[in-house]
C-alpha cells in the first residue's frame, strides 16, 4: 500500500469521493456544489451539467463562459421510447466570422484583443442539451450561477494570480471594472469578493428568453456593438447563423473497454490513435512510469499529431479519413515503425487513406500537408453522473487564459480568442476561411466495459456495454496526452480514479504540431519531477529532450474522472489537486 494518506496501490493525497445518488467532479468546488444542488432538487445529470457549466463560467472566468465554445458528450442510460441507451456529442463550436478573410489577417493573428474573437457557440450546446434531456426549467438550472455572479464569491489564490498575470484584463476598462479593486485599481487578491452583476443580468435574460436573446436579441446586439466599437469582425449575421450540432462519437477498443471520443473538428481521434498504437504492446508488463512505457506513449503521440496536421480540419470543408486513421491495420503499421530504443527526431504523417473503406476518387484537400509556443490554454472540464446511470462529460473554453481579455460592454461576457487556432498558410488543411470551424483540442471521453452486466443481471447498455469511466481535462494539446496516461493508469495499472489523476504526468511539445499561433515550439518532453530519476535519465539517453517540471505542474493537465461500480452502482469521483478542482457526491 502507498504511504500517502489515501493511496491504495499508488500515491493519493486526496480520497476517492463516493456517492450513490450523484457525482460532480469540476474545476471549482462552488461549481461542483452547484451541480449537486440541482441533482438534490430532482434534476438529472443533464440539468446538473448545465448548472455546473454556467457556474464555472462565473467562478472560473479565465477558463470558460458563454463567450466561448465547447463539446458535450451525453450518455442516456435508457431512452424512454426505445428502451436502449444512447451516446451522443453536442458540438458547440463557433465558426470564424464572415469577415475573417486571409487578407484581413495578412499581418498575423493577434493573441489578444478584438481581432482574436471567434463566434461563440457554447450557449447553443448548453440549450440543445437541456432541451433534449433536461428535466427542470432552465431558470432553475441557471439559478446557482446567477446567484454566484450576483452575490459574489471569494477569489482563490489561483484565480488571484491569474488576474494579476493578465495585463490587458487589468487595463481594459470593462474588464478592469470587474477584476480589479475599485479603490486602488489593483488586481483582486485572495479572499476578495468577485461580483459580476452584469453577467448575472445576462444569465437571467437567457433564463427568461432563451437562446434568441443571445443569438438574435439584445445580448447579441450588445456584443456586436462592442465588437464594432473596438474594430472587430462580429456581426448579427455571424450570431444568427451559429448553431450547435449533434454528432455520433468515434471509438476504439482498449483492453476490455471501448473508449468513445468526439469526432472532428475535435482532436479526439488523437487519443484513439494513441491507444490503438500502444495496445500493440504489453503496457501493463512495462509498469507505470517505466521509460519503456513513456517512450512508446510519446512516440504514439507524435504519430497521431502528425496525422492531425496532415488530414484533420472542419469535416464540412474537407474529407477526413477517420476510419482509416482508427483502423487496426493502420495502427499495426504505425506501431511497427517505432524504434523501441531511440526517440524519433521528426515524425511524418502516415497514409490512412489506404485503410479507408471507401477512398474518395479525388485526393482530399489537405492530404499530405503540414503546421506554440508552450500553450497556455485555459479550458475547463467536468464530469457528472446521476443515480439513473446518465452521465455527461463537458469541456468548454474561451481558448487561452482570459480569452481575448475583453468583457463585451455591459454584458459581463468575456469574449474568446479562438481565432488564434487558425493557420494562415493557404495550403494548410486547417487554413482560415470565413464561416469555417477551426480544429479544436477539446475532447470529452467516456469508457465502457464490453460485455458486462450489473449484479442484478441488467446490462444497462447496448450489447452489454456498461459505462465505467467518464474523464477529461483542459490543457490544449496536452488533453489527449493526459487522457491517454490516465486511461493506461486505470486499465493497465489498476489505479483508483484518484490515484490515476494524481499520478505524475508528462507532456510532449512538438514543433509544427502545436495548435496555437505561431504553431512553432521547441521540441521538449516535459516531465513532472515525481517520476523516477533513473527513468528520466534513461529517456534522455534514448534521445528525448526531457525538461523537468515541478512536482505538481499544471501544464500536464487538470484531470477530472469518475468511476461507476458495475456491481453496486456506487459513484467514485476524483478531481486533480493541481488546481482548484473538487469532486462532490451525495
Amino acid at each position: 500500500m502507498s504511504n500517502t494518506p489515501h493511496g491504495i496501490g499508488f500515491t493519493a493525497h486526496r480520497p476517492v469521493v463516493m456517492g450513490r445518488n450523484g457525482m460532480v467532479c469540476a474545476g471549482h468546488p462552488l461549481a461542483a456544489q452547484a451541480g449537486v444542488s440541482i441533482l438534490q432538487k430532482g434534476g438529472n445529470a443533464f440539468d446538473a451539467a448545465i448548472a455546473t457549466a454556467a457556474a464555472l463560467g462565473v467562478v472560473e472566468p479565465l477558463m470558460s463562459g458563454i463567450g466561448g465554445d465547447g463539446f458535450i458528450m451525453t450518455y442516456r442510460a435508457q431512452d424512454p421510447i426505445t428502451g436502449h441507451d444512447s451516446l451522443r456529442v453536442c458540438n458547440g463550436t463557433g465558426a470564424a466570422p464572415y469577415a475573417a478573410t486571409l487578407e484581413r489577417y495578412r499581418e498575423g493573428i493577434p493573441m489578444k484583443g478584438i481581432l482574436s474573437v471567434s463566434v461563440p457557440g457554447l450557449l447553443n450546446a448548453w440549450l440543445d442539451t437541456h432541451e433534449a434531456y433536461g428535466s427542470l426549467p432552465l431558470s432553475e438550472v441557471l439559478a446557482p450561477a446567477i446567484a454566484l455572479a450576483d452575490d459574489g464569491f471569494p477569489v482563490t489564490h489561483y484565480l488571484a494570480g491569474a488576474i494579476a498575470g493578465d495585463a490587458l484584463l487589468c487595463e481594459f476598462p470593462t474588464s478592469r471594472a470587474i477584476f480589479t479593486r475599485s479603490d486602488t485599481g489593483a488586481p483582486l487578491q485572495p479572499g476578495d469578493i468577485l461580483r459580476q452583476n452584469d453577467l448575472a443580468r445576462t444569465l437571467t435574460t437567457i433564463a427568461q428568453q432563451g437562446r434568441d436573446a443571445f443569438y438574435r436579441g439584445s445580448i447579441g446586439e450588445a456584443i456586436v456593438r462592442f465588437s464594432e466599437e473596438q474594430g472587430g469582425l462580429l456581426t448579427m449575421a455571424d450570431l444568427n447563423d451559429c448553431s450547435a450540432r449533434w454528432q455520433d462519437p468515434i471509438s476504439t477498443d482498449y483492453g476490455d473497454y471501448t473508449v468513445y471520443e468526439a469526432p472532428p473538428n475535435s482532436s479526439g481521434h488523437i487519443l484513439l490513435q494513441e491507444l490503438n498504437i500502444i495496445r500493440q504492446y504489453d503496457m501493463a508488463a512495462f509498469g507505470f512510469g517505466s521509460p519503456e512505457s513513456i517512450h512508446l506513449m510519446v512516440e504514439a503521440k507524435k504519430m497521431a499529431f502528425a496525422d492531425r496536421e496532415a488530414y484533420v480540419a472542419d469535416p464540412d470543408y474537407i474529407d477526413v479519413p477517420i476510419a482509416g486513421m482508427l483502423s487496426e491495420e493502420y495502427a499495426r503499421e504505425r506501431a511497427g515503425i517505432i524504434d523501441r530504443h531511440v526517440a524519433s527526431a521528426r515524425m511524418e504523417a502516415g497514409d490512412p487513406w489506404r485503410f479507408q473503406p471507401e477512398r474518395h476518387a479525388a485526393t482530399p484537400a489537405g492530404a499530405g500537408r503540414r503546421g506554440p509556443r508552450s500553450e497556455e490554454e485555459d479550458t475547463t472540464c467536468f464530469v457528472v453522473a446521476d443515480r439513473a446511470g446518465n452521465a455527461v462529460c463537458l469541456l468548454q473554453s474561451i481558448q487561452s487564459g482570459w480569452g481575448s481579455s475583453l468583457v463585451a460592454g455591459n454584458t459581463g461576457i468575456l469574449l474568446n480568442n479562438r481565432m488564434t487556432y487558425w493557420h494562415l498558410e493557404s495550403d494548410h488543411v486547417d487554413c482560415l476561411q470565413p464561416g469555417k470551424r477551426v480544429r479544436h483540442t477539446m475532447n470529452p471521453v467516456m469508457v465502457f466495459r464490453r460485455g458486462t452486466s450489473a449484479a442484478n443481471g441488467s446490462s444497462n447498455g447496448t450489447g452489454g456495454r456498461r459505462l465505467t469511466y467518464v474523464l477529461g481535462t483542459p490543457g490544449a494539446d496536452c488533453q489527449v496526452q493526459s487522457n491517454m496516461q490516465v486511461i493506461t493508469n486505470l486499465v493497465d495499472y489498476g489505479m483508483t480514479v484518484q490515484e490515476a489523476v494524481e499520478a505524475p504526468r508528462w507532456k510532449h511539445v512538438g514543433d509544427g504540431t502545436e495548435s496555437t499561433v505561431p504553431h512553432t515550439a521547441e521540441d521538449r518532453l516535459l516531465m513532472e519531477s515525481r517520476f523516477d530519476a533513473a527513468a528520466i535519465r534513461q529517456l534522455r539517453g534514448m534521445g528525448h529532450p526531457v525538461h523537468e517540471l515541478g512536482a505538481w505542474d499544471g501544464v500536464t493537465g487538470r484531470e477530472m474522472a469518475l468511476y461507476i461500480d458495475p456491481d453496486t452502482g456506487a459513484l467514485h469521483g476524483a478531481a486533480d489537486p493541481r488546481y482548484d478542482g473538487y469532486a462532490v457526491g451525495y
